[in-house]
């Protein structure tokens, strides 16, 4: 097999990027270790960034998601019995964030690719990448007993954190921070009517709450539980009594609850991979970064990475300037280092770290602290702002 762009990964960003392509005229074939059904079956995020919003409509798959996604003005930080509206729109300039599932997304890509007649190949095992640091670059996998060759010009690393992408880049090349946090989320997806118009932050005594959902009808919540808990000690009737002590009070009362759909306890860790390009090969999202999802910056850093690729592999093909190749990991890691240290951030002021010292410094200290921080940012409208641009996102960084 041959193709211009080898594609590692039918995720969101693996599909989105292959979607660009193509429309550029950009042959990709797209392998994926998993099938299909098994990719739309993982429940992710679901707030999308203006930049990501404006993506999808290039690629033409925003039909949908026009139709069926939730424009949100503002978002709600609560604490200390009281609530905070940041005005999203009013404190950016008119900038906005669209609620519409990653599931949704990626369905929507895949219909997209499907239609268009695009190759991907699924339940490839044993994948490997060869010659990345060559002009000829391939990838061998098996599928259905057969060894399988790809040769390609470049390759576009897409598959998550526990891919093989990142992985072929050599230890002696590549620097990895990583921060593991000693808590983390209980998510419950439900059909049943959110409990606010807008997701609501909560620091509560009891830890971290989020109200958040995915459409007028279906639900999601997540509530901060420690790393030793299980799944299966929480039934439905715990997860949503548990949920009410740490939602603001008016809420929790009128909330409606139901059966979950999906139940699951995500670790959370910020993570970085430099560089984030070696040779042809490009990390795209979850292969070269991770971050708490208390920013909603996962997917929305993955799309941005998309975005700066697409650029540059259509200068390549369209104006032959591969010089621009170059620009990648630095053009990427800018918005990337933006992003972590926003979830960063508003994972230390939400959450509570118990008795665990935090960066040298005690949990007591640490969390009076916090609690500071959080009511000067929420306090004066400058501060407001600032939380508001971040959560945004920035503008998309253009190619030199």
């Amino acid at each position: 097999m041959k193709t211009q762009v080898a594609i590692i990964g039918a995720g969101p960003s693996g599909l989105l990027l292959g979607q660009l392509l193509a429309k550029q005229g950009i042959d990709n074939i797209i392998v994926e270790r998993v099938s299909g059904e098994y990719v739309l079956g993982r429940i992710r995020a679901g707030v999308l960034e203006q930049g990501m919003v404006d993506l999808l409509r290039e690629a033409g798959v925003s039909e949908r998601m026009d139709a069926e996604g939730e424009v949100h003005t503002g978002v709600e930080l609560a604490f200390n019995d009281k609530r905070v509206r940041i005005a999203l729109d009013e404190l950016t300039g008119g900038d906005t964030v669209m609620v519409y599932g990653q599931t949704e997304v990626t369905r929507d890509l895949m219909a997209a690719r499907e239609a268009a007649g695009l190759a991907t190949v699924y339940e490839a095992s044993d994948v490997e990448l060869h010659d990345v640091k060559t002009d000829s670059p391939y990838v061998t996998f098996n599928k259905n007993g057969e060894s399988i060759r790809l040769d390609c010009d470049y390759i576009a690393g897409c598959d998550g954190f526990h891919g093989v992408s990142r992985k072929t880049i050599p230890d002696d090349v590549k620097t990895e921070h990583e921060r593991v946090y000693p808590f983390g989320w209980l998510g419950l997806l439900s059909d049943t009517k959110p409990a606010h118009d807008e997701l609501i932050y909560c620091k509560t005594d009891r830890g971290f709450a989020l109200a958040s959902m995915r459409s007028p009808t279906r639900s999601r919540y997540y509530i901060q539980v420690p790393l030793t808990d299980k799944v299966e000690n929480w039934s439905d009737e715990a997860f949503w009594e548990e949920l009410k002590r740490r939602l603001p009070a008016d809420v929790a009362a009128t909330m409606e609850t139901g059966p979950s759909i999906e139940k699951s306890i995500a670790p959370l860790r910020s993570f970085v991979c430099e560089p984030m390009q070696y040779g042809h090969l490009f990390l795209v999202g979850d292969a070269a970064h991770i971050v708490p999802p208390t920013g909603a910056k996962g997917l929305n850093l993955a799309a941005s990475d998309v975005a700066t690729l697409y650029k540059i592999l259509t200068r390549v093909y369209k104006d032959g300037d591969k010089e621009c190749i170059t620009q990648y990991s630095q053009v990427c890691l800018r918005r990337v280092w933006h992003g972590e240290r926003f979830s960063w951030w508003m994972t230390n002021m939400m959450h509570d770290f118990g008795q665990v010292e935090v960066n040298g410094t005690d949990s007591q200290t640490f969390s009076r602290f916090m609690e500071s921080e959080l009511n000067f940012y929420t306090e004066n409208e400058s501060g407001r702002r600032v939380i508001a641009q971040q959560y945004v996102g920035l503008p998309y960084e253009e190619i030199k």
